[in-house]
């Protein structure tokens, strides 16, 4: 199937020629682009133009979890027919194995696995692996180990009816992929017998497959709702994919368990010669029980660790990820496009992911809590990763010097849709003198001013104490105020972005919060204090991203208080001033004028304030009558909905029926015990 984009507005702006460029790139086999969009320019738009009309496989990376479902949901909304998933983390909460030497404590390792993410994941690689219109949007989590695809794809059951293939079977095949078998009620993963036929729900469905069988043969599939048990079809062909992403055949494993007894072997020799008998006693244990549950059930806690053994992989070769289950030719070189989101932000985590793995790992080993083949259970290097994507697109407001030099072509997406403008620049001294008195004094003045105008402001300070106590001497002033910096809770920092938009307050005091990701029109005016102070907080592309926070409004202008021009001060105001002239010289010649976005206020909140509780209660005052007919069915198909809100990644909907849920369960209870 063919990507086709859908969406209610047509390239405009400077996106009809970023596109254009940007395909053009790509045909002409440019391996690397950068896509310099400002912020509002609607860069997943053009990335989103360039997809459909390149129709490749596309993956991309953004550097948090909740930009990735950001921009998966937009992906979504651009291409209903085809296959966007969402590939992250699957841990709700993870803490590494690891060695502290100086105060001899061991962390074991402590995870707790998000079911829903990890469905998702499951799904990602097997769209990969069935079909050709696919985008993944992923978190950093894509360069690290993920199991090989051939083992993946080879190990999946293709069952059609009148396969021969008898009922138990199936059920050691299942077994034998990492299906669990119940009696209870079906969840992904699991599989159950009940009379002469199989019922499994696969692992990245909510969906069940009733196999009938008539003697050794399948004489009948039926797909089936769990909830309602209604059936929704009746396919010839499944395919029933592992419940686990490393997997390995019988020969590899008895291969892998004498490679690990001979690593063993060797590294208890070389610890015993070093005098490190704690160290290898505790490997030796430690292994030996790990080798007997393989041996048993094919499986143990922590059998990545093992992984290079399992794969057949050389020492220091580098492991399968998300990457190689993505479309390569016949000479392994890459089919697919790969854009790299924030990319000023990305790549320094891309980069920094193995140094920071290989030595915890190298502690672990020192020890004698991991064999030496422990450090192969790693992320791709940088330049592993490198290799492994093929062509690129960065994309970012203020792209790095790295993706500069290495970009064979910069496509600049300055002038936005809406014909708005960069926000007009002006430089004041820090420290009082004749004309102006001191940055706070000054600020207060401009902001009360633009407050008059009915206008609301940002200011931003070097330190949380100092944004703390600019908003109490603000309120000092009679000027209505609130500071938001790390440590408020991201609920409340939420709340208070909202009560800013509504105009609750007038000032907003931050730290580095409010470089990126805020998306605030009615901010027209924001003071840049100590913008001098040269440094992470100050550097060029800091104050780039905290400028274009002022450019949705028309009327934005920001005052950098400062004693002294630094050379990032220069760089971000020359930038800034192309940047407008090129935007007014488009807004005049195609008779422009530009207007103030108007953005409907939205909290997220408020769905787990008093809407999300009326909510709630509607729901259950609706659910009444079922729950009193069937109330472990009902609770069952407000689960259903909640998956089907999160696979949607419509996480409002998803909080909502959660709470339902708990409602249920906690009522249900009190029935049981009655």
């Amino acid at each position: 199937m063919k990507f086709k984009l859908k969406s209610e507005y047509k390239p405009a702006g400077d996106q009809p020629e970023a596109i254009k460029k940007l395909v053009d790139g790509l045909k002409k086999g440019m391996r690397k682009q950068t896509l310099l969009g400002v912020t509002g320019s609607g860069k997943t738009f053009t990335v989103a133009n360039v997809i459909e009309k390149v129709q490749k496989p596309t993956l991309v990376i953004a550097h948090n979890k909740t930009l990735a479902a950001q921009l998966a949901s937009e992906f979504k909304e651009f291409f209903p027919e085809n296959a966007v998933h969402y590939f992250v983390s699957y841990y709700d909460y993870y803490q590494p194995e690891a060695y502290m030497a100086a105060s001899d404590t061991y962390i074991e390792k402590d995870a707790q696995i998000n079911e829903e993410i990890d469905r998702l994941r499951h799904a990602s690689t097997q769209s990969l692996l069935t079909r050709d219109d696919v985008i993944i949007v992923a978190s950093v989590s894509c360069i690290y180990g993920l199991g090989s695809p051939e083992e993946y794809r080879q190990n999946n059951l293709m069952l059609s009816v009148g396969s021969e293939i008898g009922r138990n079977e199936l059920m050691r095949r299942l077994i034998s992929i990492h299906y669990d078998r119940t009696n209870a009620d079906l969840n992904s993963g699991q599989f159950r017998a009940i009379g002469s036929m199989v019922e499994v729900m696969p692992i990245s469905e909510n969906y069940m497959y009733r196999i009938n069988f008539n003697g050794d043969k399948i004489s009948e599939i039926i797909e089936i709702d769990p909830v309602s048990s209604k059936i929704t079809g009746r396919p010839e062909n499944i395919f029933i994919f592992p419940a686990k992403h490393f997997l390995t055949n019988d020969e590899k494993k008895e291969n892998a368990i004498r490679s690990i007894e001979a690593e063993l072997k060797d590294r208890l020799r070389v610890l015993e010669k070093e005098g490190k008998i704690l160290e290898a006693e505790r490997l030796k244990r430690r292994t030996k029980y790990d080798l007997a549950l393989i041996k048993e059930v094919g499986y143990c806690s922590g059998i990545e660790n093992y992984s290079r053994h399992l794969s057949g992989k050389s020492p220091g070769e580098a492991p399968d990820t998300l990457i190689s289950y993505f479309p390569h030719d016949k000479d392994g070189n890459p089919e697919f496009l790969t854009v790299i989101d924030e990319s000023h932000v990305t790549l320094p985590q891309l980069s920094a992911m193995y140094g920071g793995d290989a030595s915890r790992k190298q502690n672990l080993v020192d020890f004698g809590f991991r064999l030496p083949s422990a450090k192969d259970n790693r992320p791709l290097r940088y330049e592993e990763f490198n290799q492994r994507v093929g062509q690129m697109i960065y994309v970012s407001a203020t792209p790095s010097d790295q993706e500069k030099e290495n970009s064979q072509q910069i496509v600049e997406q300055i002038v936005r849709p809406t014909g708005l403008i960069d926000p007009a620049l002006e430089i004041r001294p820090v420290i009082e003198g004749k004309k102006y008195k001191g940055q706070v004094q000054d600020f207060i003045s401009e902001a009360k001013a633009e407050i008059k105008k009915g206008g609301r402001v940002i200011a931003t300070t070097l330190t949380k104490k100092m944004a703390e106590d600019l908003s109490e001497y603000l309120k000092n002033e009679g000027i209505k105020a609130e500071y938001v910096h790390s440590d408020v809770k991201t609920i409340d920092r939420i709340k208070i972005l909202t009560e800013f938009r509504k105009g609750d307050f007038d000032i907003l005091v931050g730290v580095n919060l409010l470089r990126e990701g805020l998306d605030l029109p009615e901010v027209s005016l924001i003071g840049i204090l100590d913008a001098d102070k040269e440094g992470f907080l100050r550097s060029e592309t800091s104050l780039i991203q905290t400028i274009g926070r002022a450019a949705r409004n028309v009327n934005g202008r920001v005052i950098l208080y400062a004693d002294s021009v630094t050379n990032s001060m220069k760089k971000a105001i020359d930038e800034t001033n192309r940047r407008r002239s090129v935007q007014e010289a488009y807004n005049k010649k195609h008779k422009i004028t530009p207007k103030t976005i108007i953005k409907k206020i939205k909290d997220i909140t408020e769905a787990m304030d008093s809407q999300h509780k009326k909510a709630v209660k509607k729901e259950l005052e609706i659910d009444e009558k079922l729950f009193a007919e069937n109330p472990k069915k009902l609770i069952k198909l407000k689960e259903k909905q909640m998956n089907e809100a999160v696979k949607e990644l419509d996480f409002e909907t998803a909080a909502i029926l959660r709470d339902e849920i708990k409602v249920l369960r906690e009522k249900f209870e009190g029935i049981k015990e009655e």
